[in-house]
């Protein structure tokens, strides 16, 4: 299954500590570094890298920067699919490249955000809530210390 799509839609920023190819791979590492149960799960969705959101998503989600939002999921999660659900457009994670370099200042902390952020879209697609999500991801960060 080929997840992974590339497209852009602003301007290369200059100085990127990580570069485009770079950033790439570490979102498949990430999508490959989840457990084979979830990766077999995952069907009918693409994963796209943007170099940020567009001016229509940044207005309908109620956001005014474009550095505000680092990734976001569209389509029908898998808990609220029935059985009528077939012969759809497949959903559509989207990571936004440049926030994710411009909120982490080296490296690692650019790895770990692109994996949480990965993590973050595929947890809705799997029908975890926003607060769901907050809630898992502050357990995940205590237990990391």
């Amino acid at each position: 299954m080929n997840l992974l799509k590339k497209s852009n839609n602003r301007k290369q920023i200059q100085g990127d500590m990580i570069n485009k190819k770079q950033f790439e791979e570490l979102v498949v590492q990430a999508i490959s570094e989840l457990p084979e149960y979830f990766r077999k799960k995952m069907e009918n969705v693409t994963i796209h890298i943007e170099e940020f959101p567009s001016e229509n998503i940044l207005k309908a989600l109620g956001h005014k920067s474009p550095y505000s939002l680092l990734g976001l999921y569209q389509g029908v999660p898998v808990t609220r699919r029935g059985i009528h659900y077939r012969n759809v457009m497949p959903d559509r994670i989207t990571i936004f490249r440049k926030p994710i370099l411009n909120k982490n200042k080296n490296p690692q902390a650019i790895k770990d955000d692109i994996k949480r952020v990965v993590l973050h879209e595929i947890g809705h697609y799997f029908g975890l809530s926003e607060h769901e999500l907050y809630v898992i991801e502050r357990e995940h960060l205590k237990r990391a210390r």
